[in-house]
């Protein structure tokens, strides 16, 4: 697992927020089976973000130690300023660089729009969204000074959505909202940062968490001995990784759904059936003409939960 070994990620320096578990520790490992050298970020924290411990994050870096691979914890929140640009120094201070940020961290607090307080929406906006923004908002002043000193990165950013960013979910506006917003904000990144040597793609996983594994319980249940287990986040990892590499190059502004062996590009929202009248219509004329255009439009894929 050491930069010996010739890995896809030999010589790169990879911070993974959320990686004490689930998605983004099998993302962690990967990386380090690949060569990489692994900023490890974690609070611990509960399914609905309570509480807190460094053991999640010090377990993963003891995993790839035990390996042969190099890692460090980082015990940070990320959604605050503070806590981010210490994520990234962590980087620098522990291996003197940064190559690869995946935005991972995560919780749930799951209700239906009627039931949903205030708070819920807040916190699943603070550690997803912004948990988002403020580790890319700090790695990307990084690499942006990079460039100016004629040092240009080979940077990549791997952000995490969701199905129900994509397509909604019923009993999670927050975190659809959330999600969504994750995808919004990886095509501004793309596009503000290539200037810079930054690639930043946004993948959609389907794997068993400790988020999906109380919600979807029989999709995502394991399966008996010796079949292939489908939900197991190490499946998703592969594209994660490839991403995150220099391999990847060329490739920003992407979104990529992976579950199983499956791996699809998502294609979003683009200009259907239109009609230009040339003037003001009245209502029911706006009525009439949408109407007419719904009719030759594709069909919207099924919200998740919807009857």
């Amino acid at each position: 697992m050491s930069e010996r070994s010739g890995g896809l990620c030999a010589g790169r320096v990879v911070v993974v927020t959320g990686a004490g578990r689930g998605l983004g520790r099998a993302h962690a490992l990967a990386f380090a089976a690949e060569g990489a050298r692994v900023v490890v970020n974690d609070l611990g924290v509960g399914l609905g973000g309570d509480g807190g411990s460094a053991g999640p994050a010090r377990e993963v870096v003891r995993e790839i130690a035990d390996l042969g691979g190099e890692a460090v914890v980082h015990d940070g929140d990320i959604a605050t300023a503070d806590g981010a640009a210490s994520l990234i120094g962590t980087a620098l201070e522990a291996f003197g660089r940064l190559d690869t940020l995946v935005n991972n961290a995560g919780f749930l607090r799951d209700r239906m729009l009627v039931n949903l307080e205030e708070d819920d929406w807040d916190a699943v906006m603070r550690v997803h969204l912004k948990g988002h923004f403020l580790p890319l908002k700090h790695a990307a002043a990084h690499w942006r000074a990079e460039a100016r000193a004629g040092r240009p990165p080979l940077a990549r950013v791997v952000n995490t959505s969701s199905g129900a960013g994509l397509l909604g979910s019923v009993g999670q506006g927050n975190y659809a909202a959330a999600k969504a917003g994750i995808v919004a904000l990886t095509l501004v990144a793309a596009a503000e940062l290539g200037r810079y040597g930054v690639q930043v793609n946004a993948l959609a996983p389907a794997a068993r968490t400790r988020m999906t594994e109380r919600t979807f319980a029989e999709a995502m249940a394991a399966p008996g001995a010796g079949r292939f287990d489908a939900m197991a986040p190490a499946n998703v990892s592969p594209l994660v990784v490839w991403l995150g590499s220099a391999a990847s190059d060329g490739v920003t502004g992407r979104v990529f759904e992976a579950e199983a062996g499956r791996i699809t590009v998502m294609e979003g929202w683009r200009p259907g059936p239109t009609d230009d009248a040339g003037a003001r219509r009245s209502p029911a004329e706006a009525g009439e003409t949408a109407l007419r255009l719904l009719a030759d439009a594709e069909k919207p894929q099924r919200v998740y939960g919807s009857a």
